[in-house]
């Protein structure tokens, strides 16, 4: 008879491209995303919690940066043979969720999302395949007042997380610039002017010199490899240059530069106009260019925005896994999509939003030491004897009664030294110990663990005696004396 063979365990890994997140991580997350909620809730927008699964037929082709339809996405096809996918972004559904409910919903119709986004691409460095997304999109507003009042949200969001002025700006330019810039040039292939949008899009990582290479004959990148240009002749190629370089002292300025580099072009003078309005717009509400700013050279998603766009930026410098300086970066961005609820309805609705990198955020924070990602644990109430645990039950009852996390221990209570350990490992601010001796005189052992530790890094004998971490105190003032340690950690 043959040897049934064994089949071998599992392997405890996580999927490429994936992570686990753990106590403090998921704490300073909700605890940003409530911030966050709070402030798009004091605009006025409302919640929405939309399926985490889309038909692909829904999603479509706009992922903003992959070229392919349907590429990019973990889709499967369900027991109707019909294909659906996870959710790439926030935005996609929207579209839906608008078109499905557009005769229930007011207009304009106002709404915030937040939660997981998935998106099958090669993962590297800190880019996963799975990370959150916050949204806040106004559908059905064509006035550019509808964009203004976006980017004072994103730069309100910034503050109230915690990135003050000076440490961040939100960039603001317009699609319908770039079109114009585009029509002065009389391109008229298609296939060239898909050329140029990309190069364009190149120019925060190579410069203005790098993109004039690329719009002629070619450049050598940084590994030496030779990258062929557009081929554009130095007169065909300056209206971009001088647009992507139009950003002046002021608003006023910038914007002379942009008429100059859109010549005769409509639709680039329309653009122009948008962003005055918006400039307008954002100085009444108190907004000026410590905190927004006109700037030709924000290039974002060109393929998919077809008006205004805007991107928060973080400003200060940190170091790379190399030691070099550089600064943060982009941590959120958004525009004018007004053609996404058309492929539902046939009929144009204008639309404007912002999607914020919760993430990034999160990590320019701990760049900055606002936030340190060791939550502090629950107040261990210690099992000295295993038979009355009902008494510690009630105490620890007591304590979350008075708002106050704890927990009783709940391993092997033989060995005392391996609760305190536990306490530690929890990163446990308190532990209270009640022995039999304890119980006879109505008493409890209070330890406060984090002095404790600090005195044995560094305390004298003198310090010790001075301020012990160790308090007897009657049982029934149990929960005023946690309090009390509590407070002065």
């Amino acid at each position: 008879m043959a040897k049934v063979k064994k089949q071998p365990r599992p392997k405890a890994v996580t999927p490429k491209g994936f992570r686990d997140y753990f106590g403090a991580e998921v704490s300073d997350r909700a605890a940003m995303l409530s911030k966050i909620a709070g402030v798009y809730h004091r605009y006025g927008f409302d919640a929405l919690e939309s399926s985490a699964v889309e038909t692909v037929e829904a999603l479509g082709k706009f992922l903003p940066d992959v070229d392919r339809p349907n590429e990019g996405v973990f889709a499967w096809q369900d027991e109707d043979d019909a294909w659906v996918a996870l959710r790439y972004d926030l935005t996609a559904p929207l579209a839906r969720v608008y078109a499905q409910h557009r005769n229930d919903l007011p207009l304009p119709y106002r709404r915030y999302a937040m939660g997981p986004v998935w998106r099958n691409e090669k993962p590297g460095p800190g880019r996963y395949r799975q990370f959150y997304q916050c949204d806040a999109d106004t559908v059905g507003a064509a006035s550019v007042a509808a964009d203004a009042e976006i980017c004072a949200m994103l730069s309100d969001v910034l503050e109230d997380v915690g990135i003050p002025r000076g440490d961040y700006i939100v960039r603001v330019n317009n699609r319908k610039v770039l079109n114009g810039v585009l029509e002065c040039m009389g391109l008229s292939d298609d296939g060239q002017r898909d050329a140029v949008l990309r190069t364009i899009d190149k120019f925060d990582k190579v410069g203005e010199a790098g993109v004039r290479e690329l719009l002629g004959k070619g450049r050598l990148d940084a590994s030496g490899a030779y990258i062929d240009g557009v081929g554009l002749s130095v007169e065909q190629a300056e209206p971009v240059l001088a647009f992507l370089t139009s950003k002046g002292a002021d608003a006023a300025a910038t914007l002379t530069k942009l008429r100059a580099a859109i010549g005769e072009s409509l639709i680039g003078a329309e653009g122009v106009d948008e962003l005055r309005q918006i400039a307008d717009l954002l100085v009444a509400q108190g907004y000026g260019p410590d905190r927004i700013v006109i700037d030709p050279s924000v290039v974002r998603g060109l393929g998919y925005y077809t008006g205004p766009v805007f991107e928060a930026e973080l400003t200060f410098e940190i170091l790379d896994e190399k030691g070099r300086k550089r600064q943060f970066g982009s941590v959120a961005g958004g525009g004018r999509y007004d053609d996404l609820v058309k492929r539902f309805t046939g009929q144009e609705v204008p639309a404007t939003g912002v999607s914020i990198g919760v993430d990034r955020l999160l990590a320019a924070l701990r760049e900055k030491g606002r936030i340190q990602s060791v939550e502090s644990g629950p107040v261990v109430v210690t099992v000295m004897d295993r038979d009355r645990m009902a008494d510690y039950q009630a105490m620890v009852a007591e304590l979350r009664a008075a708002g106050i996390r704890a927990e009783v221990y709940l391993g092997n209570p033989k060995n005392f030294g391996n609760q305190l350990k536990y306490a530690d490992k929890r990163n446990s601010p308190v532990a209270v110990i009640e022995g039999g001796d304890e119980k006879a005189q109505g008493v409890v052992q209070i330890k406060d663990l984090i002095l404790g530790k600090q005195m044995a890094e560094n305390a004298t004998l003198e310090e010790w005696k001075e301020r012990p971490s160790q308090y007897e105190v009657a049982r029934g003032d149990l929960v005023a004396k946690v309090r009390e340690i509590l407070e002065q950690q």
